[in-house]
């Protein structure tokens, strides 16, 4: 069967990946353009204490932090092992009692129902911040064992080292996608056409603009995320847990002395540039936590463009007007927790294999171009 893949963000490195992995021909389309989420994505693996409460959409969630080990340990067979993925735990920081109660009984419910959560416990302030020093005093927290990072970049390389030794072909530049009254026949990208059974569309927030032309509006737009990349010269940083506030915000270190600190949720566009009001917000919000990061050395600041839906529902599936393609979108700040499974789940439905979890949920959500969008135009 031959597939062609539109987007090399983790979401489409892992549907190539898994599909390779089933015996189908494969060819990744990207246009590696600036702004992917993958590539500015914090990393966070902690499903066990966030508000989602969206039964269906928890389920995935928690799939895709478990899925990890297992898939780390696959590409190791392909000599894939810098995959930037690390149990280091979570914690989660208040200076109250009652919001770590909260935390501590949702964490606690969750954990019954998932070993990969691994322990849950309480910690005093002093022990909160001998495990991460740059926080400020008086901190409690929750602590949640199996809370984990990963680095989008080389999670997302590794995936695709490993479709590649199993056979995947990879082309760069602009796709357009090919369809029929019969359904999906390929891609164009320049003067070349990919001929395929199916084709499965992972292209993040520039999505809608390939699919215009087929009449459907899928109802995806660009969150822009600012995150900025510190280092703390001398620190040993590697086992440093995963630093969650009640807030949007967050902490969370690597291996070479890096913290990593942000981020933003904006209605911006597809405006690829760091913003004075972007930096203060990130750079205010992790002082008000850890003032120790004020000395940091500033590295970098990266920007991507989230794909957000509405209710920030992941879309994963077929569209049935177009017999043949799959759609993966949507997945927002949950996508390098997500990303991996659900590129195994967009697989299996290219492939039309029955789905290990139902992802009626999870149809991709139109809107309207002109007067009769309800049908796309094929041609």
């Amino acid at each position: 069967m031959q597939v062609v893949v539109i987007g090399a963000g983790i979401l489409g490195a892992s549907a190539a990946y898994h599909l390779a992995r089933a015996g189908a021909a494969v060819t990744i389309v990207d246009a590696a353009r600036e702004g992917r989420a993958t590539a500015a994505g914090a990393g966070i693996l902690c499903p066990w204490v966030t508000g989602i409460e969206d039964p269906a959409f928890y389920a995935l969630y928690e799939a895709g932090a478990r899925y990890y080990p297992e898939l780390v340990a696959a590409l190791g067979e392909f000599g894939a092992h810098d995959t930037g993925y690390a149990r280091v735990g979570a914690l989660c920081v208040a200076p109250d009692s009652a919001t770590l109660d909260a935390i501590e009984d949702l964490a606690t419910r969750r954990a019954a129902a998932s070993p990969e959560a691994g322990a849950v416990r309480r910690l005093a302030p002093a022990e909160t911040h001998a495990l991460f020093p740059p926080l400020r005093e008086g901190l409690g927290a929750v602590s949640v064992s199996g809370g984990a990072r990963v680095d989008g970049r080389r999670m997302t390389a590794a995936l695709l080292r490993a479709a590649t030794k199993l056979g995947a072909a990879r082309r760069e530049g602009e796709a357009t996608l090919v369809a029929t009254a019969g359904g999906a026949r390929g891609v164009c990208v320049g003067t070349e056409t990919l001929a395929a059974d199916a084709v499965v569309l992972a292209a993040g927030a520039w999505a809608p603009v390939l699919l215009s032309p087929l009449g459907l509006a899928l109802a995806i737009a660009p969150q822009r995320g600012q995150i900025v990349h510190l280092r703390l010269p001398g620190a040993d940083t590697r086992a440093w847990p995963v630093i969650l506030p009640a807030s949007a915000h967050y902490l969370l270190a690597f291996e070479d002395s890096r913290v990593v600190v942000g981020a933003t949720r904006e209605d911006a566009g597809f405006d690829y540039r760091v913003t004075a009001r972007g930096l203060a917000e990130v750079l205010s919000e992790a002082f008000r936590i850890a003032p120790g990061l004020a000395d940091a050395t500033v590295l970098e600041t990266r920007v991507g463009f989230r794909p957000v839906g509405p209710g920030y529902l992941p879309m994963l599936g077929p569209v049935p007007e177009i017999a043949g393609l799959v759609i993966g979108n949507g997945l927002g700040a949950a996508g390098l927790t997500i990303g991996p499974y659900a590129g195994r789940l967009l697989a299996a439905a290219a492939l039309e294999k029955a789905p290990e979890i139902d992802l009626s949920p999870f149809a991709p959500v139109w809107g309207k171009i002109g007067t009769d969008a309800s049908r796309p135009v094929l041609r």
